[in-house]
């Protein structure tokens, strides 16, 4: 797990100077922050701007559960207010004991795509432009050289002969190269393995979009568009409550579900049992057993000294 941001030589925010001290001195340095908060307004009118709650909101590990509990009814208030329903938002923490990983079984794979759009639907994706966390890769049979990968096959031609099916989403790694470039510490990894973005801190500079070797962060260029009545309302903070403009965003293992003993939307949507999902902790579970037991496995560019926590395996 990344500490929380210190005052090492090393670090970014060092010296005394993080996003929040800056923009509060700078605001003290103007007129005051009444001044400020008058100055903005109109800028919210036009565009995804952040209230003065938000903008002097604490960094997520500094919080109080009473103060996380404020920002989480400011959420569901907005929520309410853009989208007509009142959401259930909650701060799921990490369990003891629990290290999640992921194992596809590329030889079942058909290529469907149902867990891309299982994703969407989950987890509050954008449908206007429509963000996916999931890529499926169509694959020549022998081959693993992802650049000569087909994106936009015929979903509904699928099992083509002589292709496979890779699925691509982040890979949650453990050395990963995202959160060591992020400057204001607004992607972190959590204690049972999911790296996650606080929407609220992050700036939108996309470092960690370059450093991911796997493609797997998106940036909102536009304002998220969701239709009223597809908004799911069982949300987290860190996961899958509604994002802004300029933000990044990503898969996070549906934590608001696997934090809750259930299976991600893309495990229980998949109609060939190609997902498995679970802790790695756990000698009895059903990831530790494929491990174990498969003889083939596949970890995305391992070369780079990521250590995915997401493995691909044949049947043999």
């Amino acid at each position: 797990m990344t500490d929380q941001p210190s005052n090492g030589d090393n670090d970014p925010i060092s010296e005394g100077m993080n996003r929040r001290s800056f923009l509060r001195m700078s605001a003290m340095f103007t007129t005051g922050l009444a001044a400020l908060a008058a100055s903005l307004e109109p800028l919210r009118k036009i565009q995804d701007f952040p209230s003065m709650d938000e903008f002097m909101q604490k960094y997520y590990k500094e919080m109080t559960p009473e103060e996380m509990a404020v920002v989480l009814k400011r959420i569901e208030n907005d929520v309410e207010r853009q989208y007509g329903i009142r959401p259930h938002v909650r701060d799921l923490k990490p369990m003891d004991g629990v290290e999640f990983v992921y194992c596809l079984n590329l030889t079942r794979c058909i290529g469907c795509r149902k867990c891309v759009h299982a994703c969407v639907a989950e987890n509050n994706q954008s449908r206007n432009p429509e963000i996916q966390y999931i890529r499926v890769l169509q694959m020549e049979n022998g081959s693993l050289d992802m650049d000569k990968a087909v994106h936009d096959y015929d979903p509904e031609k699928v099992p083509e002969k002589g292709h496979f099916y890779m699925p691509v989403q982040c890979q949650q790694c453990k050395n990963p190269p995202c959160v060591k470039v992020c400057p204001v510490h607004a992607t972190w990894q959590e204690p049972d393995g999911i790296t996650v973005i606080d929407y609220d801190w992050c700036i939108g500079c996309r470092y960690c979009e370059a450093a991911c070797p796997y493609w797997a962060r998106r940036f909102n260029f536009t304002k998220p568009e969701i239709p009223k009545d597809k908004i799911n309302g069982e949300m987290d903070y860190l996961s899958n409550r509604p994002r802004k403009q300029g933000v990044m965003e990503k898969c996070h293992f549906c934590l608001q579900r696997t934090r809750a003993g259930r299976y991600p939307a893309c495990v229980e949507v998949c109609p060939t049992g190609t997902r498995k999902f679970g802790n790695i902790l756990d000698p009895n579970s059903e990831v530790s057993y494929i491990l174990k037991t498969k003889k083939i496995f596949i970890q995305l560019k391992e070369e780079l000294g990521t250590s995915p926590r997401f493995f691909y395996y044949f049947d043999v």
